[in-house]
């Protein structure tokens, strides 16, 4: 069962994240830190992940907002690029870091906005022109 679920793991893993940041992160491991991006794999993505009912979507969703409330920046903006992957709109990604300056305090809403700003700005996504519905204008 382990092995099924560290396959389905190591799936979802790259589709969410991204084949090449997951490979250099499993080349990284060494004989330290192996059988925790095995336990990440296995128990995170295989374990989470893997199970169905959410849809990927809702996933991404659940874990920026997570993410916003520990305060751990670095995972937010890896998990803000996953969420583009996911098919999460501009829209939604903008309502879903309003309800974080709500819900987890204006601090963690300005820095999900500067991360989020941030990424646009590395994948080239131009949001300076959007409708209220989150479409180009």
């Amino acid at each position: 069962m382990a092995s099924d679920q560290y396959a389905i793991g190591l799936k979802f893993r790259k589709e969410v994240l991204g084949e090449e940041y997951v490979e250099k992160s499993l080349a990284k491991a060494d004989d330290f830190n192996r059988d925790f991006q095995k336990m990440v794999t296995e128990y995170c993505w295989g374990g989470s992940w893997g199970r169905g009912v959410l849809t990927k979507q809702q996933r991404s969703i659940l874990n920026l907002g997570m993410l916003a409330a520990l305060n751990r920046p670095h995972e937010f903006k890896l998990h803000f690029l996953g969420a583009l992957t996911n098919g999460v709109s501009i829209a939604e990604i903008r309502e879903v870091l309003i309800q974080i300056a709500i819900y987890c305090g204006v601090p963690a809403g300005v820095e999900a906005f500067r991360i989020a700003r941030e990424v646009f700005n590395e994948e080239g996504i131009d949001v300076s022109r959007m409708d209220s519905e989150g479409g180009a204008a």
